[in-house]
């Protein structure tokens, strides 16, 4: 693992593409990812985008933004103006080709030092993405951000299943993350699970269950019209297609994202989102 510790001009990127629907900007405490080499690495969107891997192999590297609360402080103001010139509100997407708490950040504390610049200044709406329980570790200082802007905490639970053969162990046990999201929950911070990318369920009405006992809303996002290609062809580059299919030839269509969300309907209805809608907030009856 290749870690350097480098600087950004500006730590907030202005959306475009399919996020722009979804926040104003986007946030990445660290360049590259260390789970990148676990289960949800296998299919990330990221590992096939050349501005961020520059060469160097995805889950292999991970630049760290230490001056990245400096950045936000003394750019967050004219980021703002920006963004409600645009008629909207300043949101953050944190994060997008990263993850927020990665074991690193308890030696670094990138991400830690930008909620606490967010708290003396906020934005309107900040999106909190992760795909480990750590984020619970950090529940005091969610909820006294919770205080000074809206706050939705989006936790990955791709799947019920402990392991998917042919593909790498999870970054964060499944029974970790259901309980960290119960804990943000029951302290009140606006708590969502994000199945995504969707791979096979083995047993959909406990899963969809235990979900809307732990979080607010679901989002349901396939690799298809999720990964930023047209047609999934990002992912069906990778391995995790071939690994799905053995396991469930449907969990490749669409047809099982949209037969997962209808279970999903049944335990919390009106709190479904599915693919981009669904992390912009924008549920479903």
């Amino acid at each position: 693992m290749e870690i350097v510790e480098t600087t950004v001009k500006n730590v907030l990127t202005r959306t475009t593409g399919f996020l722009r629907t979804v926040t104003s900007h986007s946030l990445q405490p660290y360049r590259g990812c260390t789970f990148g080499n676990s289960l949800c690495g296998a299919g990330c969107y990221v590992r096939h985008n050349g501005h961020v891997t520059r060469g160097r192999a995805w889950g292999g590297f991970l630049d760290v933004r230490t001056n990245a609360a400096e950045s936000y402080r003394l750019n967050r103001d004219r980021e703002a103006r920006w963004a409600r010139k645009r008629g909207g509100q300043f949101s953050i997407y944190c994060s997008s080709s990263t993850d927020p708490f990665l074991p690193q950040e308890r030696k670094y504390g990138v991400t830690e030092s930008l909620l606490e610049a967010m708290i003396d200044a906020p934005p309107d709406l900040l999106v909190l993405q992760t795909h480990t329980h750590r984020v619970a570790d950090y529940l005091p200082l969610l909820l006294r951000l919770g205080e000074r802007c809206e706050l939705r905490v989006h936790v990955s639970i791709e799947t019920d299943r402990d392991a998917i053969p042919g593909l790498p162990p999870h970054a964060s046990p499944v029974e970790r993350r259901f309980e960290a999201c119960g804990r943000l929950k029951s302290a009140g911070l606006r708590t969502v699970v994000t199945v995504a990318p969707l791979l096979p369920i083995e047993d959909p009405r406990c899963f969809f269950r235990r979900i809307a006992d732990v979080a607010d809303a679901v989002v349901i996002d396939h690799f298809i019209e999720g990964d930023g290609s047209p047609e999934g062809q990002r992912t069906q580059r990778t391995a995790l297609p071939a690994a799905m299919k053995e396991i469930d030839p449907a969990s490749v269509t669409l047809e099982y994202r949209d037969r997962m969300a209808a279970v999903a309907r049944e335990f919390l209805p009106g709190c479904v989102g599915v693919n981009i809608d669904g992390f912009a907030g924008r549920y479903s009856a």
